[in-house]
Parts: structure tokens; C-alpha cells; sequence
């Protein structure tokens, strides 16, 4: 007699380096969507306001900046759609693999059709599919765990990894590509890079559990005709509002900040409001409302990696490395590497200190507050040349910033899922990413405002408001903490 042998559970199963293995395939589509999505954003500035002598658009490097935030703000304000129609329509893996198709589809656009009209769809797509992917991707590796699994945190911190592997490779093949047969070709890898995750993905599905296939909250059949309309119509209007000059892409970047404070505000009421919620779940949400803030403070200074340090790397930095200039994507690297040597570290740190580690809200204030510190750095270097700035200084600053994200940029996609009502567990995902929406996109503002104020002013002003509004959430740690209801 044949016995079949059982599926280890996920949470019981321990073969991924003490993860379940279904995270592996996870990390695999992950890894590659970050290698495309940060292969193209680290040419992507360069491309809009380089001259056409050099292979771009010759955009004005201000508006420039501004689109890259607003793309960014775009990609992160679209996770409320890839959560929405995972919650309600498809479930969370379908519309993460139905997001890679529409990610690669964006590439293969930039790479394909020159000019501006290469640019908006290009962009368009990439920021749906990936808005798709986030919230997605989060809230399957969260259901691969139960709510009080001690490794739930070094997990995200493994799928953070993952990321940041494709995140190190992304810039520098780009940029190499770029720099050698002109940007298409860099946009054309991203689009290479895409495929290959996909393909690894669909071939993994079916080892995931049943939950991420499951609708949590069904929207009914009755209703798809009305939300079809409104989604069509929403579509047409922002087409007329183009075309009559309203939406510009000087403004578009505060239309971007306008939306995302409008979602983020409806969906707090939403949440808090619905009956469906125990007590103790409202009071998680309350709690979330500081740190939500928190973090996008953080990524508002984090972001700043594509707009500020793009443009400073390409005017400022000296890139000559044994006789040889390295691309300027190349700085973007140094990130991801520091967060793949130091991720597994602070895997183990929260691990080994288990119930004894700082909580959740101490983790947020150190981050912010080790952010402002970074951006102070690049005090002693302001009013400086081409080539005043030594790479050493630049890997410094680069490095203390990878330890800011560290404690908040994985802590917090684990947060997410422990704080999340049982009815909102992906849009509570979403919600979380509308913080790096808003982060984003202020970081393609204050990108503006570096190209018309003094060094020293902007890098004292940024710094010290994060450094300020760290020390402030430490102060009430512990009354958030309270808030949130045994969760660490």
C-alpha cells in the first residue's frame, strides 16, 4: 500500500533556512521584479534630463525630478487598486501574477517606443503592476506565518534580502548597458529581468498555501458593472484633464501628494468605521496613525536615493574609480549591498533577542531619527565642484541610511500583518505603502527645492526634522504600544 506523504504546513515547515519553503518562490519573483523596477528607476532620471545629444529627453532636471517622485509616489498610491481587487475580486497571488505580466509589458514600452510616448505608458504600467505586486506580495509571505510566529520578523527580513538582491543587480547592468548602447537597451534588460521572474514564478504557484488564493471579503457579482464604469470613467478624466493642460508635469508631483493624503485619510475612516472590527483591532489602527507618519517622513528622505543623490552623484560626486568613471546608477547599488551583509544580522539580532528586542514604535523613532543623521553627512561637503565629493563619504552617508531602513523598511511590512484587521489583512498592506506613496512622492518636491535653495539649508532643514520627529515618537512609544494590543 502507497502512502502519500502530507504537506508540511507552513507554519511548521522549516526547510528555506527556518522559513517555509513557499517563501523561496516568494524571494524568486520578488528579486526579479526589484531588479527591473530598480535597473530602470536608476537610469530613469538621467534619461528625462539628459540632452538628446546624449540619448535622453532633455527635460528641465527640476520637472525631471518631479516626474521621478510622482512615478514613485504613482507606484506605491496604485497598491490601494492591487489590494482592493485582491481583497474583493481576485485574491492576493492572482493579482501578483497578473502585476508581473503588466510589469513587463511596462518595460518592454520604455525600451521599445522612443520619446515621451514611450515614457507615459512605460511608467503607467510599470506603476499599476507594481502598485499590484507590493501589497500582494507582502500579504502572501505574511499568510505563510501565524500572528505570534517569533519568525515572522527575520522572514520579511529574508524577503527583504531578496529584494535588495535584485535591487544591488538592477543599477549596475542598467547603468552598464546605459552607459555602453544607450538607455533603451537598460530598459530593455529590466524588461529581460521581469520574464525571468515570472517564469520562475508560474512554475511555484500551486506550492502556496490555500489562503492566498481565497477572496477574504467577495465583492458581489451585482456590483462589477458600476465599479467597471467609475474605473472607466476615472481613466477618461484623467486623459481630458491632460489634454486641456490641467494635470502638467511640473504639477504633477503635488497632484500625486494631494491624492495620496485624500487615500490615506479615507481609508483610515474606512477601516476604523467598519463593524466587522473587534475593539482591540480599531485600537491597532489607532496605533498605526504615528507610525504610518513615521515612515513616511522616513521615506521621504530614503526615496531621495533617485531624485537629490542621483543628480548630486552626477554633478558632485568623484566616480573615478582606477582611471575609470563608473556609471552614476552604480551609487544606487551601495544600498542593497549593505542591507544583503547587514539584513541577515539584524535577522538574528531580532531572533536571538526574541521578547527582549525593542518594540515596534522604538524601532520607527531610532530609524527616522538615524535618517536625519545620514542627510546631515553631506553637510561638510556643501558649496563644493564636480568631483569635491569623495566616494568614501558618499558610501558612509549610503551606509547609515541602509541602517536607518533596516529598522524600519522590513519592521514594518511585518507590522502590517500583525496590526491588521481580519477583513483588511492586504488593503492594511496597502495602507502601509501609501506611506512610501507620500514619502515618495515628497521626495520628488523636496528634489525641487534642492535645485533652488543653499546646500546647507536644505541638508540641515531635512536632517533635522527627521532627527526631531524620531525623538518625538520615542516619546510616546509607549502609549502607542499600549495601543496595540500585545503586538510588539
Amino acid at each position: 500500500m502507497t502512502t502519500v506523504e502530507k504537506p508540511v504546513p507552513a507554519h511548521k515547515d522549516r526547510s528555506f533556512f527556518g522559513q517555509p519553503r513557499a517563501l523561496a518562490n516568494i524571494f524568486g519573483v520578488e528579486m526579479w521584479e526589484r531588479f527591473s523596477f530598480y535597473g530602470m528607476q536608476g537610469i530613469l532620471l538621467l534619461y528625462l534630463y539628459y540632452s538628446a545629444a546624449e540619448g535622453g529627453l532633455g527635460i528641465e532636471q527640476a520637472t525631471a525630478a518631479g516626474i521621478v517622485g510622482a512615478y514613485g509616489g504613482g507606484v506605491y498610491l496604485s497598491t490601494i487598486l492591487g489590494a482592493w481587487i485582491a481583497d474583493r475580486v481576485l485574491g492576493s497571488e492572482r493579482v501578483l501574477f497578473y502585476s508581473a505580466i503588466v510589469i513587463m509589458l511596462g518595460h518592454l514600452a520604455l525600451a521599445l517606443v522612443p520619446g515621451v510616448a514611450g515614457v507615459t505608458v512605460g511608467l503607467l504600467l510599470i506603476a499599476l503592476g507594481s502598485g499590484g505586486s507590493k501589497a500582494n506580495a507582502t500579504s502572501v509571505v505574511g499568510s505563510l506565518y501565524t500572528r505570534d510566529d517569533p519568525r515572522l520578523d527575520a522572514g520579511f527580513s529574508l524577503f527583504y534580502l531578496g529584494i535588495n538582491l535584485g535591487a544591488f543587480f538592477g543599477p549596475i547592468l542598467t547603468g552598464l548597458l546605459q552607459t555602453t548602447a544607450g538607455f533603451h537597451f537598460g530598459f530593455g534588460l529590466a524588461a529581460v529581468g521581469m520574464a525571468i521572474g515570472l517564469t520562475q514564478y508560474s512554475f511555484g504557484r500551486r506550492s502556496l498555501p490555500e489562503i492566498v488564493h481565497q477572496v477574504p471579503n467577495p465583492l458581489p457579482r451585482s456590483r462589477w458593472t458600476p465599479y467597471l464604469v467609475g474605473a472607466v470613467a476615472a481613466a477618461a478624466l484623467v486623459v481630458v484633464l491632460v489634454l486641456v493642460g490641467v494635470i502638467t508635469a511640473d504639477g504633477l508631483v503635488t497632484l500625486v501628494i494631494a491624492l495620496t493624503v485624500i487615500a490615506t485619510i479615507s481609508y483610515f475612516v474606512v477601516i476604523l468605521r467598519n463593524r466587522r472590527i473587534s475593539i482591540v483591532e480599531r485600537k491597532r489602527v489607532y496605533a498605526f496613525i504615528p507610525l504610518f507618519l513615521a515612515s513616511a517622513v522616513f521615506w521621504s528622505l530614503s526615496q531621495q536615493q533617485f531624485t537629490v543623490v542621483t543628480i548630486y552623484t552626477d554633478e558632485r560626486l568623484d566616480r573615478h574609480l582606477f582611471g575609470w568613471e563608473i556609471p552614476v546608477s552604480w551609487i544606487q547599488s551601495f544600498n542593497p549591498v549593505f542591507i544583503i551583509l547587514l539584513s541577515g544580522v539584524f535577522a538574528a539580532l531580532w531572533t536571538r533577542w526574541g521578547s527582549r528586542q525593542p518594540s515596534t514604535p522604538v524601532k520607527f523613532a531610532l530609524g527616522t531619527a538615524v535618517m536625519g543623521v545620514a542627510f546631515l553627512g553631506f553637510l561638510p561637503f556643501v558649496g563644493g565642484g564636480a568631483n569635491s565629493t569623495p566616494m568614501l563619504a558618499m558610501i558612509g552617508i549610503l551606509f547609515v541610511l541602509t541602517v536607518a531602513e533596516l529598522l524600519i523598511g522590513p519592521v514594518g511590512l511585518a507590522l502590517t500583518t500583525k496590526l491588521a484587521p481580519a477583513p483588511f489583512r492586504t488593503q492594511m498592506v496597502a495602507l502601509f505603502f501609501l506611506s512610501i506613496a507620500l514619502g515618495t512622492a515628497v521626495s520628488g518636491s523636496l528634489a525641487q527645492w534642492y535645485t533652488e535653495v543653499p546646500e546647507t539649508l536644505y541638508f540641515s532643514v531635512i536632517g533635522g526634522v527627521a532627527i526631531l520627529f524620531g525623538i518625538g515618537l520615542a516619546v510616546f512609544a509607549r502609549p502607542v504600544l499600549r495601543l496595540m494590543g500585545g503586538v510588539r
